[in-house]
């Protein structure tokens, strides 16, 4: 299972003062130093927390993987074919919400999202789609020439019922199996902690966790470290 850090709520930290502490840099080394298998950032178009600087300074400083998440936009794929991350994820972005609030639609924006992935083929650089766990939208995602699918795991992380988190669960654990049949890799993420991380690891066919938000809020208590080596014990049974 591949561990990837989200390093975004670093740098929502900083912003809040707009000085220069904490250090998105040292959050990546220390996600390095972890031993971790990739840094998960995401560029937004309003720059509400990365901003293109840390992207290259990461990348200079940094040997594992950068996996890039972004919108589809022109500012945003001319960056990423600057930066050449290992691997970008496409996700759908408002400016008003708070975070992701769900899977990009491939099925809408099909014919938009293969014209402008294609400026990728031949760069070397992973494709992977941030996806809601649906049948058409996995099938589409294939189609669409993609290697990754990242499935949602936002509405079984916020679930608070048995049934609904039972129902959730299985919806990611179908949409896993069929991503893998279809040959595509699978990852997951979004809401992932400490608790709910158990049944996720339950579900072979998925080889990727992007998780951040859990890990930032746990370091304020222990320690950076200490967040993601409780994690990465978690994800390693």
């Amino acid at each position: 299972m591949l561990f990837n850090v989200n390093i975004d709520h670093v740098a929502t930290l900083r912003q809040a003062r707009g000085g220069i502490e904490p250090s998105v840099l040292d959050a990546a080394l220390i996600v390095e130093r972890c031993k971790c298998d990739a840094i998960t950032v995401h560029l937004r178009e309003d720059r509400r927390h990365i901003q293109d600087e840390d992207l290259f300074t990461i990348k200079k400083n940094v040997n594992i993987p950068i996996n890039l998440e972004m919108a589809l936009s022109e500012e945003i794929i001319e960056i990423a074919l600057k930066l050449k991350p290992q691997q970008i994820t496409i996700v759908p972005e408002r400016r008003e919400e708070l975070t992701t609030e769900g899977g990009f639609d491939i099925l809408k924006y099909f014919d938009k999202a293969t014209s402008m992935l294609s400026v990728f083929k031949g760069t070397g650089i992973s494709l992977s789609l941030f996806i809601d766990p649906d049948v058409d939208q996995i099938t589409a995602s294939k189609s669409a020439g993609v290697d990754i699918i990242e499935i949602h795991t936002g509405e079984y992380s916020n679930s608070s019922t048995t049934d609904t988190i039972n129902f959730e669960l299985d919806r990611i654990r179908k949409g896993a199996i069929l991503g893998k049949e279809i040959g595509l890799q699978v990852a997951a993420g979004h809401g992932l902690n400490y608790t709910n991380i158990a049944s996720i690891m339950n579900i072979s066919e998925i080889e990727e966790l992007n998780i951040g938000h859990s890990i930032i809020s746990r370091s304020i208590f222990v320690g950076l470290e200490q967040a993601i080596l409780e994690m990465k014990k978690l994800v390693e049974v």
